[in-house]
């Protein structure tokens, strides 16, 4: 049974310049790929007019709501008593932007309620996906 929870946010596009902006968001996770969230962001919210879509792990979302968490394209920590901010880098540049913690924990909430938290391994088909790499080799 495939389960995919989507979730539309706002966030704000932390500039150089004085003017940050609100863009829209989709938070996405599905339990046939549990360990990983995605955030996407519509061809507006970027510079080249192309939609744009990061991938990590769910744990990363976790752990960035308590402190500091990431160390590689994604890295998050909480702003003040109800922002979150998520760097993202790339080989085009980088971008930050802050979340509302409260949506966050509602769709990480969401995501322990189709898969619990520690339980991501069993929802996994290691049968499927060896006969997948097989097939591709």
């Amino acid at each position: 049974m495939t389960t995919v929870i989507d979730q539309a946010v706002q966030a704000q596009l932390i500039a150089s310049t004085p003017e940050s902006r609100a863009i829209p968001a989709c938070l996405r996770y599905e339990r046939d790929d549990p360990f990983a969230v995605r955030v996407s962001f519509p061809p507006s919210a970027s510079l080249d007019g192309s939609a744009v879509e990061w991938t990590f792990g769910r744990e990363l979302l976790a752990a960035g709501l308590r402190g500091p968490a990431g160390s590689g394209d994604v890295q998050m920590w909480p702003s003040g008593p109800q922002g979150t901010v998520l760097e993202f880098h790339a080989p085009e540049g980088m971008a930050m932007v802050q979340f509302d913690t409260g949506d966050l924990l509602r769709f990480l909430g969401r995501s322990y309620a189709v898969v619990p938290e520690g339980s991501e391994a069993g929802e996994l088909d290691l049968d499927e996906g060896l006969v997948s790499l097989l097939r591709d080799a």
